[in-house]
């Protein structure tokens, strides 16, 4: 028997470690353990994602909450050396690249315990970026590199890693939108807001580059008040966010802002519900940029680049400003039906974890 454990951290991980999880569950060789690390330690932004993907309770909860990034990535190193100890696993998988990605991979390497990173070779080329550093670091150590889409061959490719490490898997984020897409469905979000299908903006932004800064809130407040007499706005607001709203004195006025309806974090489902059915979206999301391409679903990246390049070259994104007039007149286009029409990257099929057990169950047998 093969024991692997599966690392969990923020929210965006709990998606991409689902359809692994279940795909190792279904091969008989494989023991497969989670550890929940807690970096995302908000019930909203955790609790909620693993009943909603189906996930088994943590095997092992780290409790490691806030903190910079370097006392959490210390915590996280510090906590799973003592799992790694007592549970003696064969594997350790990684997914994305949080802190709990980078602390979880040197903590397994130092054992000389074999790393699966999944969505490797993912560059933006911003090292401000604390996900660009963990993506380098967590990929220079790892055994084998998941790979999502052509750049990151490229890319890897670049770096000198040795190809038999690099697998092109396909997409794990849309694996568990496509196994959950008809569930999704389901919810009545739609209903309970008054929403009608193609007909508002869903918003999600968090990143400190636009919200940690007064002049980023307020661009983004009056984007959302222009862009809301177009078509009403949804806003599931992260706490980050909001937190920022409120220190800049500007959370009163989003309220009562007409035609913007704020919402709390939304578990996975209602959420997929809400991308499905948006007209357009904006966002300084990584993985929603995927999510929008295989909907079909134009959206706009507030960001200054990108590790996903194919959700552009390929798919329905484009990287935009945080400026005013620039981003009013791009959802005008999307509602006037002027904005690119976009393909599936390839692989993104529902298969890739599929993928992803068997090349590790044939790689831990050699």
């Amino acid at each position: 028997m093969l024991k692997i454990i599966n690392v969990v951290g923020a929210r965006p991980n709990f998606m991409k470690i689902a359809p692994i999880q279940r795909a190792f569950e279904k091969n008989p060789e494989v023991e497969s353990l989670i550890v929940h690390t807690g970096q995302h330690y908000d019930a909203r932004m955790s609790d909620i994602f693993f009943r909603q993907l189906e996930l088994p309770h943590p095997h092992h909860y780290l409790g490691v909450e806030g903190g910079s990034h370097a006392s959490q990535t210390g915590r996280v190193m510090e906590k799973f050396e003592q799992i790694l100890i007592e549970e003696k696993p064969d594997m350790v998988v990684v997914v994305g690249d949080v802190n709990s990605t980078l602390a979880c991979s040197i903590t397994a390497k130092k054992l000389h315990i074999p790393v699966a990173h999944v969505e490797a070779g993912l560059r933006s080329g911003d090292m401000r970026m604390p996900e660009e550093i963990n993506r380098i670091v967590t990929d220079s150590i790892s055994d084998l590199l998941f790979v999502t889409e052509q750049s990151g061959l490229d890319h890897l490719e670049k770096e000198g890693v040795d190809s038999e490490k690099v697998v092109f898997a396909g997409n794990v984020m849309i694996d568990s939108l496509i196994h959950f897409k008809a569930k999704a469905d389901q919810e009545q979000i739609l209903a309970e807001l008054g929403l009608t299908k193609g007909k508002y903006t869903l918003v999600t932004m968090h990143r400190p580059s636009n919200v940690d800064h007064r002049e980023g809130i307020e661009l983004i407040l009056k984007i959302l008040q222009d862009v809301s007499q177009i078509h009403p706005v949804v806003f599931p607001i992260h706490p980050r966010t909001q937190n920022n709203f409120e220190k800049f004195g500007l959370m009163e006025e989003l309220k009562n802002s007409k035609g913007i309806m704020l919402l709390e974090p939304q578990g996975y489902l209602p959420f997929l519900k809400l991308i499905s059915n948006a007209g357009a979206l904006l966002t300084d999301s990584g993985g929603i940029q995927e999510e929008t391409t295989y909907l079909g679903v134009p959206c706009l990246t507030f960001r200054e680049n990108t590790e996903r390049p194919s959700t552009i070259t390929l798919g329905t994104n484009e990287m935009v400003p945080l400026e005013h007039e620039p981003v009013v007149e791009k959802v005008r286009m999307i509602y006037n039906g002027e904005f690119k029409k976009g393909t599936i990257p390839p692989l993104w099929d529902g298969k890739a974890a599929e993928r992803i057990t068997a090349f590790i169950v044939d790689y831990l047998k050699q």
